[in-house]
């Protein structure tokens, strides 16, 4: 299995959201600059991570995206399934509806090692959050950047 960018790039915004703007909207043009990502490609990205509950949006000057559910909620897991749909490492792993391009289904004792790895590698997804990374940001001495839309100055 090779992940798209969908999955790579969602993954990474998702961590600017958590790790940056905390529970403020983000505006696309700042995670797209930090992250060098097309903004339209975000936009494409962020509509599949709104249907499936990740993200929210919120209209107007002070509108941005902003996490659904909060960081240690939302598994790389759920990012990937959102955007790649199954994470099974081959076509005739998993559920009787992946088998059909598999004449030895049933039959075939690579299917077990598939299958076993395809539920390793969704353990391991879904055991990292976005707070995990927000936490392993922190150890690595990413710098956060403050939205200053909303810094007020006296």
């Amino acid at each position: 299995m090779r992940l798209s960018t969908k999955s790579r790039y969602g993954l990474r915004a998702l961590f600017d959201i958590a790790y940056n703007s905390g529970n403020l909207p983000a505006q696309i043009q700042d995670i797209s600059r930090r992250q060098n990502i097309s903004p339209r490609y975000l936009e494409q990205i962020f509509q599949a991570l709104k249907k499936k509950g990740i993200l929210n949006s919120k209209r107007g000057p002070q509108g941005g995206y902003c996490l659904a559910r909060n960081p240690d909620e939302i598994t790389v897991r759920d990012i990937v399934q959102a955007t790649e749909g199954d994470t099974l490492l081959v076509d005739c792993s998993g559920g009787k509806k992946n088998k059909q391009h598999c004449g030895f289904d049933g039959g075939c004792v690579t299917q077990t090692v598939w299958d076993e790895a395809s539920r390793e590698l969704n353990r391991l997804f879904g055991s990292i959050t976005l707070k995990t990374l927000c936490d392993r940001g922190h150890a690595m001495g990413i710098k956060r950047e403050q939205d200053h839309r909303f810094m007020y100055f006296i």
